[in-house]
């Protein structure tokens, strides 16, 4: 009877091993079918999916612990001891989710869900998907200026002027400054303006800071051309819509490459738009307007146009710390994906501040940038063009 009841109890056992088994199998390959289906779209075959360029789109580090199965020294060399979760590798593998980035769960289901296509290269003080960068068009009657704000606190924003009061001792040309959202502006200068969506202006926007980095560039001996082509008039004269903002940019920036070969790097600025409370820093008990990198990875320089921007943040963490955001990267179908930096491999799109910043607060930002800016520029100059030495001739 004893024998009896064992043997049924292990083949009891074994047939819940089985079923779980079965069932395991059964949740992979629903994963597997349905991430093949939902990847297919009309018009394409089977050889353009997602699945087959995942080795493209596949982190180096997680190649580290494929391979670190085998030999632990690679596991080492990762600086990660632990291997990956077998749910997180099946359904970034199958079904394209992280479980690590909620977006992930969503971004393909919900129409225009933009902030998939943005991804946090290196996260400044404060920086989560729930507050990155955000680019909003403008309502129509805005953008045809035919019902902007009336003005106020015009005598509160400061000129522009130099912060460093000797002549450089060194000069190079080198910087040329655009603005591909040229009408952006801050509600502390639109008088009855609540609404983010609506901090666009023809007269007081984000084209004032090129005065400010102008300045400030060279009076550390960098030479500076600042273009504020009103962008917005030309896709108005042109019946384009706000989305080909940086196509029109775009003939701006390369006029200025074909007239200028001296031209070395060129950095669009723009304004974000969150709130203060995401784009203000205090430092040493002055106020600033953070300041965040946008990088394009849909262009032969995106490498080269993300080392300048990280050098650029580490500078910022360095000597202001907190100030930047951090660095984000953009592809996809949702975003533009170039930004005009498939032009250049020195090529930035810089966010100052939010909606709700202040001139002031923006022009120490900009002084703080040029500081550190200045700093990369001569160094990298110093590299390329080392000075020689004098020689002993006796």
């Amino acid at each position: 009877m004893k024998k009896r009841v064992n043997t049924a109890l292990i083949l009891s056992g074994t047939s819940l091993v089985k079923a779980a088994a079965l069932m395991a199998l059964l949740v992979i390959c629903t994963f597997s079918v349905s991430g093949l289906l939902g990847s297919v779209k009309p018009g394409n075959s089977i050889t353009s999916l997602p699945l087959n360029q995942s080795s493209e789109k596949m982190r180096g580090e997680l190649l580290y612990q494929f391979i670190g199965w085998e030999n632990h020294y690679f596991t080492e060399l990762n600086g990660k001891g632990a291997s990956p979760k077998l749910t997180n590798l099946f359904l970034g593998l199958f079904a394209n989710i992280n479980l690590d980035d909620p977006r992930s769960l969503l971004g393909r289901e919900l129409p225009g869900f933009y902030l998939f296509d943005s991804r946090i290269v290196v996260a400044g003080e404060g920086t989560n998907y729930t507050n990155m960068p955000i680019e909003s068009a403008p309502p129509l009657e805005i953008m045809l200026a035919e019902r902007e704000a009336a003005l106020q606190n015009l005598n509160d924003i400061p000129a522009p002027e130099d912060n460093n009061g000797a002549p450089p001792v060194r000069w190079k040309e080198g910087v040329f400054i655009y603005f591909s959202h040229n009408r952006e502006s801050y509600l502390p200068y639109l008088k009855g303006e609540t609404d983010p969506n609506r901090a666009y202006h023809s007269k007081i926007n984000v084209t004032q800071l090129g005065d400010q980095l102008k300045k400030s560039l060279e009076a550390r001996g960098i030479g500076t051309h600042v273009d504020k082509t009103d962008i917005n008039k030309n896709l108005v004269n042109k019946g384009l819509k706000f989305g080909n903002s940086y196509m029109e940019s775009r003939n701006v920036v390369k006029e200025a490459m074909a007239r200028n070969k001296e031209l070395l790097y060129f950095i669009d600025v723009h304004r974000d738009a969150h709130r203060k409370k995401d784009t203000t820093k205090v430092i040493n008990g002055k106020s600033y307007a953070k300041l965040a990198f946008v990088i394009g990875g849909e262009n032969p320089h995106y490498q080269q146009n993300l080392k300048l921007a990280k050098e650029i943040h580490r500078l910022l963490e360095k000597n202001y710390p907190g100030l930047s955001r951090g660095i984000m990267l953009k592809e996809g179908a949702g975003t533009n994906g170039k930004f005009n930096q498939d032009l250049s491999g020195n090529a930035i799109l810089v966010e100052f501040g939010g909606v709700d910043n202040t001139f002031e607060e923006l022009n120490r930002s900009a002084d703080a940038l040029a500081d550190v800016f200045a700093d990369y520029f001569w160094q990298a100059e110093s590299v390329e063009n080392p000075i020689s030495q004098p020689t002993d001739k006796k």
